[in-house]
């Protein structure tokens, strides 16, 4: 836990799932916490989504909320297995969204598709909605996702939420080695392989430090 608060105090903005209040304890007076309530049912493992913020660097917007799949008539009560929860925040005049998503996981990857569909396409849809709070979209968290060229990998990015190339190969957690590789925490946004449609008032001089989400 003290590793991980060092870490997280060298940013802005950390997103963080499967929390323990204790995180916050260590960070210090400055820190604030806007949490998710806890997901009920199996799939949820009575988890919290949060984002942990520095208060001397960035502000809530006042954007905070959930996303839930509007009713089908195949299934009116099918929803996420752990409700994607985002909030906005604000530095030096410029705002950023960040939705944080814990991806069901399971060796039944046919399962899996619709949730990891349904969600890039909802995300793109508030992406493209005209004068919505939407600008600076990103998504973070645990993607559960292999590399380019696996199918749910596939089906995340087709809606153009790519997540940075330059990541591809890098460890997600110290258990990783040249033999055992995990599919964890990730973090991407609405791109082509050169441009940032979505993110063009976001600079780094405006942003500060760079948004994460260490691993669990």
């Amino acid at each position: 836990m003290a590793c991980t608060a060092e870490i997280t105090c060298r940013f802005d903005v950390v997103a963080v799932q499967e929390v323990l209040r204790y995180l916050l304890q260590r960070l210090g007076p400055n820190w604030r916490v806007i949490a998710s309530d806890v997901t009920e049912g199996p799939a949820g493992n009575a988890e919290r989504l949060t984002f942990l913020y520095d208060s001397d660097r960035v502000q809530p917007s006042g954007l905070v909320g959930e996303i839930v799949l509007p009713p089908i008539e195949e299934n009116p009560q099918h929803q996420f297995a752990r409700t994607p929860y985002f909030a906005g925040f604000s530095r030096a005049g410029i705002e950023f969204t960040l939705a944080s998503v814990h991806v069901l996981w399971g060796d039944n990857a046919a399962a899996r598709l619709p949730e990891i569909t349904a969600f890039a396409t909802w995300m793109r849809n508030w992406a493209e909605r005209p004068n919505d709070w939407n600008r600076n979209l990103m998504v973070l968290g645990d993607f559960n996702l292999d590399r380019i060229g696996d199918p749910l990998y596939e089906a995340f990015i087709a809606t153009g939420l790519w997540p940075p190339t330059e990541l591809n190969e890098v460890p997600r957690t110290i258990f990783d080695d040249d033999k055992d590789r995990h599919l964890y925490d990730q973090i991407a946004w609405f791109s082509d392989p050169t441009a940032l449609p979505y993110s063009r008032t976001l600079s780094t001089s405006a942003a500060g430090s760079s948004t994460s989400s260490p691993t669990s």
